[in-house]
């Protein structure tokens, strides 16, 4: 281009036709015709030059944008490069982008982060314990209805208070656990969120303090003593259970940890929760009913065998960091047939106590019930591979199956 412009501009101007004018002035205006030919060329050239720089930076970001694309295809990155060019020219992507770089939130992303939080989450409150406890509450709750008009929005009020208190509870007392067994539970189970580091201790210590101080300010709110009362010991015990302060954490020994699940599962929960609705709810006087002693008595072999079972699978981490559990003193094998035989029992004394009921309906629903859940429970037994964790681990969950099927029982018990 450089050629054809000074090829045009080559020609010298056409001779003025006035003879007056001296070879000097045809001169200057041949010098001043030179000056714009070499403006203008100089104008193109530095034109084109910006013009290839443009394209090159265009077609370099195209480029770019598509390796440098993400493979989840969430978000894209555009890498600058200050490498000079051929002709020493910095690349016109180098600084500031042309173009705002699109932006990192997206619904997509969002949801999935919430997901994932919602799910760490889950596995820090032990679902089979809250879904325990919600079950445990509405059943005793239920042993208070003594005519169907009883089922009020006054009784759902109480109700729905009674859970949420004991569920915020729940989950500072397996917090607390959690807090203090960071080492063990890296053997015996890491996928809990502090163990794997997904939750920090300082996260931990939010969450537990949170909801302790929820549930004893709900308890309070409420103005229920038998709430509140269930509130304060579950506290007390479940601190005294973990904590590894001197004369407590009573986990390293196998009585204490026993006696502080049985009191709470099998004591406050039925009495408790019972005399909750009984008296503050329904304004009645506490009485102590049949069903209500059933659940007790049934209850506490319950919370024996859950308190004993719950450390079977644990027993690596126990050996190593010295906690002197059942499993460890007598081993896995005695210990779950232990477990199994008392669960065996309280099904036996649960068909007299249905046999032994007026109600008809009452009667057969309670035989026929623990009948079904104590045959499977044998056969779920004799299928168990106590050399394999995971069977053992699979075992315990279906105790608590069990559990929560006892507890759909017991309001039916008459």
């Amino acid at each position: 281009m450089e050629s054809l412009l000074i090829g045009v501009f080559s020609k010298p101007p056409s001779p003025l036709p006035f003879s007056f004018l001296s070879t000097t002035t045809t001169a200057a205006a041949t010098k001043l015709s030179l000056r714009t030919k070499g403006s203008y060329v100089s104008t193109q050239v530095s034109k084109c030059r910006v013009r290839n720089v443009q394209e090159k930076f265009h077609f370099g970001r195209f480029a770019r944008c598509i390796s440098s694309h993400d493979v989840d295809g969430n978000r894209e990155t555009y890498i600058s490069s200050k490498k000079p060019d051929k002709k020493g020219l910095t690349n016109a992507t180098s600084g500031l982008p042309f173009e705002s770089e699109p932006e990192s939130y997206s619904p997509k992303n969002s949801w999935k982060s919430m997901q994932t939080a919602l799910d760490v989450f889950y596995r820090f409150s032990r679902p089979h314990t809250v879904v325990g406890t919600a079950l445990s509450i509405i059943s005793v709750s239920l042993l208070a209805v003594e005519k169907l008009s009883d089922i009020s929005p006054l009784f759902l009020t109480g109700l729905l208070e009674a859970i949420v208190a004991a569920l915020f509870m729940n989950i500072y007392i397996v917090g607390l656990n959690q807090l203090f067994d960071i080492e063990i539970d890296k053997v015996n189970k890491p996928y809990l969120p502090l163990a794997s580091g997904e939750y920090s201790v300082a996260t931990g210590i939010t969450i537990v303090t949170s909801f302790a101080i929820l549930s004893f300010l709900l308890g309070w709110i409420t103005g229920s003593w038998p709430l509140f009362w269930a509130l304060f010991v579950s506290f007390i015990l479940g601190t005294a259970y973990s904590i590894n302060l001197p004369l407590l954490r009573w986990k390293r020994f196998a009585i204490l940890a026993a006696l502080c699940i049985l009191v709470v599962r099998a004591v406050i929960v039925q009495l408790a929760f019972f005399m909750h609705i009984q008296t503050f709810v329904y304004r009645r006087p506490a009485v102590l009913t049949r069903p209500l002693v059933f659940a007790t008595a049934f209850m506490s072999f319950f919370s024996v065998v859950i308190a004993l079972f719950k450390d079977i699978p644990d027993i690596d981490g126990d050996k190593i960091f010295g906690i002197q559990s059942f499993t460890v003193r007598l081993g896995q094998k005695k210990v779950f047939w232990t477990c199994i035989y008392l669960l065996e029992m309280a099904y036996g004394v649960a068909l007299l106590v249905g046999a032994a009921s007026s109600c008809l309906w009452s009667k057969l629903i309670t035989v026929i019930g623990h009948i079904i859940l104590g045959s499977i429970l044998w056969y779920r037994a004799k299928s168990t591979d106590l050399k394999s964790k995971d069977d053992i681990t699979s075992c315990y969950m279906f105790i608590w199956k069990l559990f929560y099927a006892e507890y759909l029982l017991i309001p039916l018990v008459r």
